[in-house]
């Protein structure tokens, strides 16, 4: 029993000084996904910010409007799914692989 509170307590202490440093980390990064064959671009960064979008002026020449959304979303969504993933193993690896609510989400 002690063991697993001996393990909590040491797991407390490592998130404290190790979390912001890899919080920093994860937010400077950038994350990227394409849609639509690479016709459209999306970059977030670690905090799931836009970063940058990159459109294939043949695409924008089409003028199919609701295609251009999807393909946009689309983009959006699958960098922002990097970035979480990219962050859901980043604390992975500082827990050891330990569930803790409220970091995880």
């Amino acid at each position: 029993m002690f063991g697993d509170i001996g393990k909590l307590l040491h797991l407390a202490g490592k998130l404290k000084t190790e979390l912001p440093a890899m919080k920093e980390r994860l937010a400077s990064a950038s994350y990227s996904a394409t849609a639509g064959g690479g016709a459209v671009s999306a970059t977030v960064n670690g905090r799931m910010e836009l970063a940058d979008l990159t459109i294939a002026p043949a695409l924008l020449a089409a003028g199919d409007v609701a295609m251009l959304q999807d393909l946009i979303k689309a983009a959006v969504n699958a960098a922002q799914d990097r970035a979480g993933e990219a962050a859901k193993a980043a604390m992975n690896e500082l827990t050891g692989g330990m569930e803790l609510p409220g970091l995880t989400d």
